[in-house]
């Protein structure tokens, strides 16, 4: 049996590489497609993931308004606020009769602030619609070296 979250993190950074050189878009960081194609398996996860990044993103953009938020500091900002955005989603899934029904979760720890970043760097609709895309091939690639018993 093979480890799927190395092989999808490999396959997802030669996919972010070529998206990177070839359409000059990042899709969400290098790892992110590839712990997002096992997420696909759960699309309320994948969605989860993406919605704690786009908070994340929103609260350190307003954070910015009041704050002197720059270079490193904001890289780190957004990697601690994405942690305590998914962590806060995990407690109230875990927390909750609705949240334990759906078995609502985050994917990784720091892809939410990773997300953030670029879609600080770049903008939302480029870096989602990348996202999305280069995690779809992931996937793909994945069915089609794995089989079709890929799970997240």
């Amino acid at each position: 049996m093979t480890e799927l979250l190395p092989l999808s993190i490999g396959i997802g950074l030669v996919v972010s590489l070529v998206f990177t050189e070839l359409f000059g878009v990042a899709a969400g960081g290098m790892i992110v497609p590839g712990y997002l194609a096992l997420g696909l398996g759960k699309p309320l996860d994948a969605l989860a993931t993406v919605a704690a990044g786009l908070v994340t993103f929103a609260i350190v953009h307003t954070l910015s308004s009041f704050t002197i938020v720059y270079g490193r500091r904001r890289t780190v900002l957004m990697i601690l606020v994405g942690y305590l955005v998914a962590t806060g989603v995990r407690a109230l899934g875990a927390g909750t009769a609705a949240g334990a029904a759906l078995d609502l979760a985050v994917i990784g720890y720091i892809v939410p602030g990773l997300i953030a970043i670029w879609l600080d760097r770049q903008g939302i609709l480029e870096t989602i619609a990348a996202l999305a895309t280069a995690s779809a091939v992931v996937r793909l690639v994945l069915v089609v070296l794995v089989g079709v018993e890929v799970r997240g």
